[in-house]
């Protein structure tokens, strides 16, 4: 059947770093849709790319898709604990679809603060 996965699914970065993590899907998409769920809240939209090697950016969040409409990535540049949350990638095949995903799974950010008492 037709997949979304994410890669990595989970991962820790210290505050201040750099983050990219790639959403892969098995069939071609009409778009691909990230998604933010901060812990105890509920998921929110972000952004939907329709084009292939589409760019968006939102401050420090960059979004692409792959020139297949495959694959797509984020990039979040100096990390901050408002980052902190589970980003989910999305899409679907079928123009006409409704909004249902062919799969999530998620990839969690978890802010490290270097800082110790």
């Amino acid at each position: 059947g037709q997949q979304i996965m994410q890669i990595p699914q989970y991962q820790h970065v210290q505050e201040g770093e750099d983050f990219t993590t790639y959403c892969n899907s098995s069939t071609t998409l009409n778009n691909i849709q990230w998604y933010k769920q901060r812990p105890g809240g509920h998921p929110v939209f972000l952004i939907m790319l329709v084009k292939s090697g589409e760019v968006k950016k939102q401050k420090r969040l960059t979004f692409k898709s792959g020139e297949a409409k495959n694959n797509s990535s984020l990039h979040i540049t100096a990390t901050q604990t408002t980052d902190v949350g589970t980003y989910f990638c999305a899409g679907h095949s079928a123009p006409q679809a409704p909004a249902a995903c062919l799969q999530i799974l998620p990839w969690v950010f978890r802010s490290r603060s270097s800082y110790s008492p």
